[in-house]
């Protein structure tokens, strides 16, 4: 695999939105606290995770890698981000565009894949929950997440190579807060028609096909829950697939603006965006969406709390 390209500068230029810099200031905020609430909201999930065995289940256990993989995801450019966005130069190297473009197209594709997952789990859980135990036993999860994984991996080693072999001519300026896939085919000086095909297809395959079979669970679900007798089943029922769906809508959503629409000057900014919310948004919210709307992690965390001041 030939990951260089001789045409290729040894630094590109995130351009960001350098040229109003009235926003630097308050993007920098913005990035920075949700930064923050990131590291903390998915650390603690992980922790509590771990910890309490009451959350030793097929949904937790699918939460878990949700927020390890939301603390790597965003981990690879909201520092890189928060550097540029204070500095005169805000340059990256031609090694750290490509480590860059490979970890965020590889997590966000596991991302697409392992939601999907999530929504089968809660379809099993509501829809046969007396043969839950038995259908989603620990084996079948283990190897849905490192399917998820592996084909995440996968389909970032495939785009990341054709992206990184169109010759560029020593064109350097991306017009992105960071190195992703539609930034990069816009500096190319050869037709990428084929190259934006491929991506076209492959983004239907980790975007659409997704969204479809959790459109489809949800509707059975829904069925399901109707037919609970118990009001607070119901309510139970709604509030754990709600939050579920809370961000299946921001994350799908936004990813497919950026991926499924041809590229257009004008609709540069709105694209620059719109990758903020699958990229930095989402990730921040998930742990507050997961933790605010139940009650077994707002309970895991009294436990926790409990023991740790027992001990002193």
């Amino acid at each position: 695999m030939n990951w260089v390209n001789e045409s290729a500068p040894q630094e590109f230029i995130l351009l960001g939105f350098s040229d109003r810099p009235w926003l630097e200031l308050p993007l920098f905020v913005v990035f920075l606290v949700s930064y923050m609430l990131t590291i903390l909201g998915n650390t603690a999930i992980i922790i509590l995770s771990r910890l309490d065995s009451r959350l030793h289940t097929p949904m937790y256990f699918f939460l878990t890698n949700l927020s390890l993989l939301d603390l790597c995801y965003t981990t690879s450019t909201v520092p890189q981000m928060l550097v540029n966005i204070r500095s005169p130069r805000k340059v990256i190297s031609y090694g750290g565009c490509v480590a860059q473009l490979f970890i965020f197209l590889a997590l966000g594709s596991t991302e697409c894949l392992l939601l999907g997952v999530m929504s089968l789990d809660r379809f099993v859980a509501i829809c046969r929950p007396l043969h839950y135990s038995v259908i989603m036993h620990r084996r079948l999860c283990l190897q849905l997440a490192a399917a998820s994984w592996a084909s995440g991996f996968s389909n970032s080693v495939l785009q990341s190579t054709w992206t990184l072999q169109m010759p560029l001519c020593g064109h350097k300026e991306v017009d992105h807060f960071f190195c992703e896939v539609p930034a990069l085919l816009q500096l190319s000086c050869v037709d990428t028609t084929a190259n934006e095909a491929e991506l076209f297809f492959i983004s239907v395959l980790f975007l659409l096909i997704p969204v479809m079979l959790i459109l489809i669970s949800y509707a059975f679900i829904v069925q399901a829950v109707l037919r609970i007798q118990s009001a607070e089943g119901r309510r139970k029922a709604f509030g754990t697939c709600g939050s579920h769906l809370i961000v299946v809508t921001l994350f799908y959503g936004t990813a497919i603006y950026m991926y499924l629409q041809p590229p257009s000057p004008a609709s540069k900014d709105r694209g620059k965006m719109v990758s903020l919310f699958y990229g930095i948004i989402t990730p921040m919210l998930n742990p507050l969406i997961y933790t605010l709307r139940n009650k077994e992690v707002k309970g895991a965390f009294q436990r926790l709390v409990a023991r740790v001041l027992a001990k002193k």
